[in-house]
């Protein structure tokens, strides 16, 4: 019985798996997701279903994406299906719950005290389990699962001599953040090697060499062994930071200057700031000891975390409509 694990690429991607050894789903789990350098390279060895990019609010992407997803259903015996967002889930979920399958959705723990649009989808359909990972988003059809900062704890070091950074302002189309590059370029310490991971931003000019996308194995690599992790504030990359040791100086998009659609990284930023796991700045108030602070801590993991259970699990639901279902459904006929 085959386990779907289903995320947009980027952060959605990150926490899945990150989750996916406390889930309890066993071994034979079928990924889908978008296959860019990132996915291929954290999901090397497992079994995968790429999908079409499928970006934030575009109908049509999702309705191919549903189109191709039924291909999982003919050729896999599913029993769960479980998603961290985001419109991946809207090609995926509803189809599963049509056809009598355990779903689940895990709202992106960007999400802080409200859903997603993605996820006001999920909980309007009957039948899909919403869990939250804040717990200021347990209420109506939302119940809490865990939070992912948990797990994280950070202690002082010696101060120690910057040598190698990374740099990342993660894949977002659209959605450049030079304002950051300009700050940042003449603050890092003279002889230190950069890691420039710079998506669609424009470097012009800048003197550094940027790569736009590059594999998670690479990027997980120079994390462990970079002196300095400087990053926009997003889930995945925070994640990866924590998780491979570092304190990481998290630098929100914000949407007033056109760095994103929202303000959500600011929350992410704030979360973590206010659990002493990142040092949370402005690009406009960047400063050198910052970049010396981060370098001074040290982060550790809780190395059994408790599992989670959300398979069986009936969260009473407000009533919603479900007019989704109908236009999931018409994908079949």
């Amino acid at each position: 019985m085959t386990t779907l694990l289903v995320a947009n690429d980027g952060g959605h991607l990150m926490q899945l798996h990150t989750l996916r050894p406390r889930l309890g789903v066993g071994d034979d789990v079928v990924w889908v997701t978008v296959r860019t350098p990132q996915t291929e390279s954290m999901l090397a060895g497992e079994q995968v279903h790429w999908m079409l990019p499928c970006p934030p609010r575009d109908g049509a992407a999702v309705a191919r994406n549903a189109l191709a997803a039924r291909t999982l259903f003919r050729e896999h015996d599913v029993r769960l299906v479980v998603s961290t967002g985001a419109a991946l889930a809207l090609a995926v979920l509803p189809q599963a719950r049509l056809r009598g399958i355990e779903t689940v959705y895990i709202e992106s723990a960007t999400r802080r005290d409200k859903p997603s649009l993605s996820g006001r989808a999920m909980a309007a359909m009957p039948g899909i389990t919403t869990f939250s990972q804040s717990s200021d988003l347990d209420k109506g059809s939302w119940h809490y699962l865990a939070s992912p900062w948990d797990l994280y704890d950070v202690t002082p070091t010696a101060r120690p001599s910057i040598r190698s950074m990374v740099v990342s302002l993660g894949t977002q189309e659209d959605y450049g953040f030079r304002r950051l590059l300009e700050r940042l370029v003449p603050l890092v310490p003279s002889g230190t090697q950069v890691l420039w991971q710079t998506g669609c931003t424009d470097t012009t000019g800048l003197g550094i060499d940027g790569r736009a996308r590059v594999p998670a194995e690479e990027m997980r690599t120079a994390i462990r062994d970079a002196d300095v992790v400087v990053a926009h504030a997003g889930t995945g990359i925070a994640l990866m930071a924590l998780e491979n040791g570092k304190f990481p100086v998290l630098v929100p998009r914000r949407a007033k200057h056109g760095e994103h659609v929202d303000d959500h990284q600011l929350t992410i930023a704030l979360d973590l700031a206010l659990r002493d796991l990142c040092i949370s700045r402005d690009a406009d108030s960047l400063k050198e000891r910052d970049l010396v602070a981060a370098a001074s801590h040290r982060v550790s993991k809780v190395t059994d975390p408790p599992p989670l259970l959300i398979s069986g699990v009936r969260v009473p639901r407000q009533r919603g409509v479900a007019a989704a279902a109908a236009v999931v459904a018409a994908v079949d006929a």
